[in-house]
C-alpha cells in the first residue's frame, strides 16, 4: 500500500496511479476538514451579538468547507475509496501541518480567537493560486488551488490510460446528493464520471480561491445562486474592514464601505491548551472533555453518511449546533492556567471519545430509520492522518 506519508516524502506531484489518487483524496478531506476547528474558533470566540457581519461571513465559509468535504467523499466513493473521518486516525493534532504542503511556504495552522492574527491565519489557507508562491519541484504545495489541480490533472491522466469505467466503478449508494444536504453556497451532488468530478474539483477552488482573476465564486454560474466573494476575499473584508466594490480585481485592495469589526468583542485564548490543562477547574475540564465527545459525535454520522447513510447527515447539521453552544459556555470561564486568557475547545479526539458516542450514534441512527453504512477496514485506507507524526 502507498501511504500518504510515503508519497509526501517523494515531494508533492500529480498521482499516477488509483492508489495514490485515493491517497490524494484522502488528504484532501483532511486539509478541509483541518479548517474547520480553525473556522470554529475563530467564529465562536466572538462575543454574542459582536461582529456579526464577521461573524456570518466565517459562518458561510464553514458550512462551505462541510461542502467541499461532502463533495471530496464523494470523488473517493466515485474512484473506489473508502472515506475515513470518523475515526481518530483523521483527526489533526494543532498546530497541524497541511497535507502535502510545503513546509517552507505554509505554516502550521494554529487555533486562534478573533484577531488579526486568526484571519492572517484564514487567508493563508485561502491563499489563491496567482497569490501564492510557486512551488519548486519536489516541493509541496503553496495553495489549496494547486492541490487540487493536481488531482485533476491525475483524474484526467488515469481515464485516458485506463479509460472512465474503470477509474469509476458505479457506486451510487455511496454518493451525498442534494436531497441529504443544503446549507451552504452551492450544492452537494453525485460524483460518478470525470465530468462530474472535475465540476467538483472547481466547485471546491473556486468557492476557496474565485474564479481566475476574479475575486467571485462559480456558484451563480454553476447552480444560479447569487453571486458571492470566494473564502479568501470574505475573510480579507474582514481583516482590512472594508467590503470589496463591484469592480474590484483580487490583486487590489478592498474600495467599499467600511465594516465595523472590532477585535476586542472576542474572548482571548491560549490555543495550543490541551484538556489537561483544565484539570484543576472540574467544570471547565468536563466542559471540554464534552466538547470533544460531542464532535466525535459529528465525525461519526459524517462517517456513516460516506459509507452509504447519506441521510445521516441530517444528524450532523443539529451537532454542529450543539457544538455552538458547547463552545460559547467554554468561553466563558477563564483559564484556570493561562491568566487573562480564556478556556476554548481543544479538537483533541482520540478512541476513547469515539468509543463513548458510538452506541449513541447507532441508536439515532435506528431512531431515524436509518441502517449504519459499512463498517471501515482502516488497515485497507492510505490514510494520511493515520501516518502523521503525532507532533505534526
Amino acid at each position: 500500500m502507498i501511504t500518504a506519508m510515503a508519497l509526501d516524502a517523494q515531494g508533492f506531484g500529480i498521482p499516477q496511479t488509483i492508489e495514490e489518487l485515493r491517497t490524494y483524496l484522502q488528504g484532501a478531506l483532511e486539509v478541509e476538514h483541518l479548517t474547520i476547528p480553525v473556522y470554529m474558533t475563530g467564529m465562536y470566540s466572538i462575543h454574542p451579538g459582536a461582529n456579526r457581519t464577521a461573524y456570518f461571513a466565517i459562518r458561510s465559509v464553514l458550512m462551505e468547507e462541510m461542502l467541499h468535504m461532502t463533495l471530496v467523499a464523494n470523488l473517493l466513493n466515485a474512484v473506489g475509496g473508502k472515506p475515513v473521518v470518523g475515526r481518530k486516525e483523521f483527526v489533526a493534532k494543532y498546530p497541524a501541518k497541511l497535507p502535502f504542503s510545503s513546509d517552507k511556504d505554509v505554516p502550521l495552522i494554529h487555533l486562534r480567537h478573533f484577531s488579526p492574527d486568526a484571519l492572517r491565519t484564514f487567508l493563508r489557507i485561502e491563499l489563491p493560486r496567482k497569490l501564492a508562491p510557486h512551488p519548486k519541484p519536489g516541493e509541496g504545495w503553496t495553495s489549496i488551488g494547486q492541490f487540487y489541480d493536481a488531482i485533476r490533472q491525475g483524474l484526467e491522466k488515469l481515464v485516458e490510460d485506463h479509460g472512465e469505467a474503470a477509474v469509476f466503478p458505479q457506486r451510487p449508494a455511496r454518493q451525498v446528493g442534494p436531497e441529504d444536504f443544503y446549507n451552504s453556497g452551492g450544492e452537494v451532488f453525485a460524483v460518478h464520471d470525470l465530468k462530474s468530478a472535475k465540476l467538483a474539483i472547481r466547485v471546491i477552488s473556486e468557492q476557496g480561491e474565485g474564479l481566475d482573476d476574479h475575486i467571485w465564486t462559480s456558484d451563480d454560474l454553476i447552480f444560479g445562486e447569487q453571486r458571492q466573494l470566494a473564502h479568501y476575499f470574505r475573510f480579507n473584508e474582514i481583516y482590512t474592514g472594508r467590503s470589496y466594490g463591484p469592480h474590484d480585481t483580487p490583486k487590489d485592495p478592498p474600495s467599499g464601505p467600511l465594516l465595523d469589526v472590532t477585535w476586542d468583542d472576542a474572548y482571548p485564548i491560549h490555543g495550543d491548551s490541551k484538556v489537561t490543562d483544565y484539570k484543576t477547574n472540574k467544570e471547565v475540564y468536563e466542559q471540554a472533555v464534552a466538547f470533544n465527545t460531542r464532535y466525535a459525535a459529528l465525525l461519526s454520522y459524517l462517517q456513516q453518511a460516506f459509507d452509504g447513510t447519506p441521510r445521516a447527515m441530517a444528524l450532523a447539521i443539529p451537532t454542529m449546533l450543539e457544538l455552538r453552544d458547547r463552545s460559547e459556555q467554554l468561553y466563558r470561564n477563564p483559564h484556570p492556567g493561562r491568566p487573562g486568557r480564556f478556556a476554548s475547545p481543544t479538537f483533541e479526539l482520540e478512541k476513547p471519545q469515539f468509543d463513548a458516542v458510538y452506541e449513541t450514534v447507532e441508536e439515532n441512527l435506528r431512531l431515524a430509520g436509518l441502517e449504519a453504512g459499512e463498517p471501515i477496514d482502516l488497515s485497507a485506507v492510505p490514510s494520511w492522518a493515520a501516518e502523521r507524526p503525532t507532533d505534526a
